[in-house]
């Protein structure tokens, strides 16, 4: 019944069971996985705690309860039960190298979470791989200074690493650092020049510099390569409205919004194209649809039960 999404009714059954005394074996990591399916992950904590209570081998408790405290912020008690793990099951449904790593990341383990991380993809540990792979991860959870060591590393080990300079240059963007941004960008396109995704940070790099024309530049040439990303088109019809070109910046910007209309920046920039053309009824259109997506988008304070 949980494996076919109906965990409400599977507990309603768990609970008669757990009611009795002494609870019959397994019924609380069954309560457990249907709760975590139900992201109560409060309850399904309880649940598990107590399954490993009355069986402490239970490694399928084991597993689940360490992702349970994972999602309830709890990593460094996740990470021993993660580890004590043996072996995986398809109910944990979450890579668990990839979740021990992230506690890893959370607990200021970088070390660990690179070994994680590497196993996770078949890679030597220490290698360059591995030390770029982590960079990556880092990046995205915001540790900059621990990223740029380790994409640092990756260099060091294997000058000729691809798509190391790429994400220096990201994480030198994160920091504001343009002119480091560009000087690593420019490092990776000279190795890969038919890399779409180069032009469009060197695009954004340039733009956030003030250096429209290049900005622009990069962005068609991203265009050419990656026809299908919307992330290019939406860059350029900002730059083609720096450079006071709405009728230019339009067309990029509603071929972007028919590639993905939930898009709020992209409305958002529409509706300043249409003011600059006279269009105040589309410009109005556009920035109502812009807040109602934003609005739609932001995080609410749900009731406490």
């Amino acid at each position: 019944m949980i494996d076919r999404g109906l965990a409400v009714a599977a507990l309603k059954q768990l609970d008669v069971l757990a009611a009795q005394r002494p609870v019959p074996a397994g019924v609380n990591r069954l309560r457990g996985l249907a709760l975590y399916s139900e992201n109560d992950f409060t309850d399904a904590d309880v649940a598990l705690a107590s399954a490993l209570t009355q069986d402490p081998h239970d490694e399928e408790s084991a597993q689940l309860r360490g992702l349970t405290l994972f999602r309830l912020g709890r990593p460094a008690d996740a990470i021993p039960l993660l580890e004590s793990a043996s072996s995986w099951t398809s109910q944990t449904r979450i890579d668990p190298n990839y979740v021990l790593a992230l506690c890893y990341v959370d607990t200021n383990q970088y070390d660990k979470a690179r070994a994680a991380f590497a196993t996770q993809y078949g890679f030597a540990p220490d290698s360059a791989p591995a030390y770029l792979l982590a960079a990556r991860m880092l990046l995205r959870r915001d540790g900059l200074p621990v990223a740029q060591q380790f994409a640092t590393k990756a260099l060091e080990l294997d000058p000729q690493l691809p798509l190391a300079h790429l994400l220096l240059g990201e994480v030198a963007l994160a920091g504001e650092h343009l002119d480091t941004a560009i000087a690593e960008f420019e490092k990776e396109r000279s190795r890969s020049p038919l890399d779409g995704s180069i032009y469009d940070r060197l695009g954004d790099a340039y733009s956030r510099s003030g250096d429209y024309a290049k900005a622009q530049q990069s962005l068609q040439r991203a265009l050419l390569l990656e026809p299908n990303a919307t992330g290019p088109y939406i860059l350029l019809g900002k730059v083609l409205l720096k450079r006071q070109d709405p009728a230019s910046a339009l067309m990029y910007l509603e071929r972007a919004e028919k590639m993905d209309s939930s898009n709020y920046i992209t409305h958002s920039l529409l509706g300043q194209a249409y003011r600059s053309l006279g269009r105040a009824e589309d410009a109005s259109r556009e920035n109502e649809i812009s807040h109602k997506i934003q609005s739609a988008n932001e995080p609410k304070l749900e009731t406490l039960h």
